[in-house]
């Protein structure tokens, strides 16, 4: 009895990550995640990000899930305010990427937009190559 419960709680550890990352593989994802574009007011497809979902429950840090124009997730993305990072009272602990494996991250500085309105960084958490990153460009 004993080995059948520790082969279940195995088996589960080891399928329930699979589980969470099938649900947000594709667009839409499942759960509270929200289409950013009805939200508020920013465009369905942003050149260089993709369509993005987001809990609205953790704005404005995110963590944002970008999908390529095939609805295929490419990105994990994190905006995080100057002022938090300059706060050394402040810390953003644990980030998940629940697209699972991340391939490279980019940071860089947004002045801001609607939905995180003040400046910003964007962390990038990329699930596809570099040359992937295409499937996001503008058309």
């Amino acid at each position: 009895m004993f080995l059948r419960f520790v082969a279940a709680a195995a088996i589960a550890a080891f399928t329930m990550p699979a589980l969470a990352a099938d649900q947000v593989e594709k667009a839409p994802p499942t759960g509270s995640y929200k289409k950013v574009s009805e939200l508020v007011k920013l465009p369905d497809f942003l050149p260089g990000l993709g369509q993005l979902y987001v809990d609205p429950k953790t704005l404005p840090a995110g963590p944002f899930l970008a999908y390529d124009r095939d609805g295929r997730l490419v990105s994990t993305v994190y905006m995080l305010p100057i002022e938090d990072l300059a706060n050394k009272d402040k810390r953003f602990d644990n980030l998940a990427a629940p697209g699972g494996k991340v391939d490279h991250v980019d940071v860089y500085y947004n002045a801001g937009h609607p939905g995180v309105e003040k400046p910003h960084a964007h962390v990038v958490l990329w699930h596809v190559s570099k040359t992937d990153e295409a499937r996001v460009a503008a058309k």
